[in-house]
């Protein structure tokens, strides 16, 4: 029987066991992509061009990366904390109902606090929603699993009811609310920079993305040097020593799911506010569960939230130039690919585990020449 193989080192299980797992999905991917007739390699290019090719392309990029950002982080939030929120997308669709009513209906407040107010309202509505779930896990034992899943249906049903039969705009045919006025916006890069003389183009990259990085930040120190991140990370790790340490695992919980629920909200600053400048129906297009595929790659560690947020960004942004310039590789090539992505990331993360800490213990235990 095989000795038991020591740990790996805490950079290889951050950086190269996730490296490994995304040039796996992408070597599949590949095949795929050979398979339908299609040269991977000009494609890869295609795709790399697209989404970093050019300015343009960057903002895309970036501004994608600003939504997957902000699901990414609620969704690791609840993993330190041994939770599976799966109800991020209902969250942000919420929270962008909030943003949405500040904008519209306090525009009595002086200036862009209004803006301020908007991104703070978002983040409220996203707790709240978030909450309910969160109190059920902890009080009632229902499994937050199974509540989220529901509670995006019933985000969903609300959002639809509103956006057709109370918020709609008097004579609008489209399911949205009015535009928000200047103040109720998160300002665009391309127009700030203008004034600077600086030309930036027309992309919805705007000041969110600069929110999304500052709450990564606010991630880590939370989660890493403050006692409430101690205690997420206890009750994540083992729930009944947590009691004995005189920490409340429901207590942790309902604040877990309030904190996830709020950085969803800031999928509204960055869709809502910065781009649409009103609410639309199903503005969340999905984003909420790529942040799911966005935590697991980034071991649920800002950094890494952060760079996966940019891969996926990529792959949006890349995807639609590949689908445009390649008709045989369709928007559906880059869910596959994501799912891919997800499915090493996630379910088959351990498949290279193994054979990278031998690796290392054979070369740390080889003698100095």
């Amino acid at each position: 029987m095989s000795a038991p193989l020591k740990p790996l080192p805490a950079w290889a299980d951050v950086a190269l066991i996730p490296l490994i797992n995304v040039a796996a999905a992408f070597v599949i991917s590949g095949l795929v992509v050979l398979a339908i007739g299609e040269n991977p390699l000009e494609a890869v290019k295609i795709l790399v061009a697209g989404a970093l090719g050019d300015l343009e392309g960057i903002g895309f990029t970036l501004y994608y990366a600003t939504s997957f950002i902000f699901t990414g982080l609620a969704v690791a939030i609840c993993f330190h904390a041994g939770l599976f929120n799966i109800g991020v997308e209902g969250q942000a669709y919420v929270a962008g109902l909030g943003a949405a009513l500040a904008a519209l209906y306090l525009g009595f407040l002086p200036g862009y606090s209004l803006v301020f107010v908007a991104i703070i309202a978002g983040a409220l509505f996203g707790a709240a929603f978030a909450a309910i779930p969160g109190y059920l896990q902890a009080k009632r034992d229902a499994h937050i699993v199974i509540t989220t899943i529901m509670f995006n249906y019933v985000a969903s049903a609300l959002m639809g009811y509103l956006l057709v039969d109370v918020l709609r705009a008097p004579g609008q045919m489209n399911a949205e609310t009015p535009g928000f006025s200047k103040y109720g916006i998160v300002p665009q890069f391309h127009v700030l920079l203008k004034p600077l003389g600086i030309i930036w183009p027309d992309t919805p990259f705007n000041l969110s993305f600069l929110l999304a990085l500052a709450c990564a930040f606010g991630c880590w120190l939370l989660i890493w040097r403050t006692r409430l991140g101690y205690a997420i990370r206890a009750v994540g790790a083992n729930p009944t020593a947590a009691i004995y340490g005189g920490i409340s695992p429901a207590r942790v919980t309902i604040v877990t799911t309030l904190l996830s629920g709020a950085l969803a909200g800031g999928m509204a600053a960055n869709v809502i506010l910065g781009e649409e400048h009103r609410l639309i129906l199903e503005y969340t297009a999905g984003f909420g569960f790529v942040g799911i595929a966005v935590a697991l790659m980034g071991r649920a560690h800002p950094v890494g939230i952060v760079l996966a947020a940019i891969l996926f960004g990529m792959l949006y942004q890349g995807g639609a130039e590949l689908a445009f310039d390649k008709p045989k590789i369709s928007r559906d090539m880059i869910v596959v690919i994501q799912g891919l992505v997800v499915l090493f990331a996630g379910a088959l993360e351990h498949v290279f585990r193994r054979p990278v800490a031998a690796l290392l213990a054979r070369r740390t235990s080889q003698p100095p020449i």
